[in-house]
């Protein structure tokens, strides 16, 4: 979202209301972005991977409350060790037959 400075002036709590719910706002003079409006950096440490990719810009937040990809960490899936190594063994032995 961009804003030029006058419209940010006369109107600049609702701005500021989007940029406390996450939202990045550049800032315009003359057609040419001479800011940005954002949240402050937090340490990465201290916020979810939802919410640094908010605060990077990168993503709007969700319109529901909350962390839409709360625990999704926990779905991944969890292969037992050497199981990548025999897959790419047996595929090699595959190719080898094919060869022949």
């Amino acid at each position: 979202m961009s804003v030029g400075v006058k419209d940010l002036k006369n109107n600049l709590s609702h701005y500021l209301r989007k940029v406390a719910k996450g939202q990045r706002i550049a800032v315009t003079a003359h057609g040419r972005v001479i800011a940005e409006l954002g949240p402050p950096h937090v340490a990465h440490s201290s916020l979810s991977r939802y919410q640094q990719l908010i605060a990077d810009g990168l993503i709007t937040p969700a319109a529901e409350k909350g962390n839409p990809v709360e625990g999704w960490e926990r779905l991944a899936l969890r292969l037992p060790r050497g199981t990548a190594a025999a897959l790419i063994d047996w595929d090699r032995a595959e190719g080898e037959d094919r060869e022949r």
